[in-house]
C-alpha cells in the first residue's frame, strides 16, 4: 500500500505558531499532566530530546473517518484537535489510545 504525503506537513506554519503559544503559556504535557517534568520548549523537536514538544492530535489523524472529519488533512489541520505533549509521551501513546471525545460535532466545530 502506497501512502501519500503526511497531512501534518501542509500546516507547518500553524504548528510553529501553536508551539510558540504553548511555550509562552508554559503549557504542561496534556498526556502525562507534567509527571515527566516540564516540556523543554527550547529543545529540538525530535526523538533525541524526549522531553521536547510534540503537537499531539487528540483524535489521531489515522482514525479521521471515525470521528466525522472529511479527510486526514482536515483532522491534521484542525487546531482545536491539537494539544501540547512531550515527544516521548506522544510516541508512547501513538494512535492506540482512545480519544477523550467519542464524536465530533462537525457543524459547530466543537467536540
Amino acid at each position: 500500500m502506497t501512502r501519500g504525503p503526511d497531512p501534518r506537513q501542509r500546516n507547518g506554519n500553524a504548528r510553529r505558531k501553536a508551539a510558540k503559544r504553548y511555550a509562552a503559556m508554559g503549557a504542561p504535557c496534556a498526556l502525562c499532566g507534567g509527571r515527566r517534568g516540564p516540556i523543554d520548549y527550547a529543545a529540538p523537536r525530535n526523538h533525541l530530546f524526549p522531553l521536547s514538544l510534540a503537537i499531539d492530535e487528540r483524535i489521531p489523524v489515522s482514525r479521521w473517518s471515525e470521528f466525522g472529519y472529511d479527510s486526514p488533512e482536515d483532522c491534521a489541520t484542525d487546531v482545536s484537535n491539537w494539544q501540547p505533549a512531550h515527544w516521548i509521551c506522544n510516541a508512547i501513546a501513538s494512535d492506540k489510545r482512545k480519544p477523550v471525545h467519542a464524536a465530533r460535532d462537525v457543524g459547530s466545530g466543537t467536540f
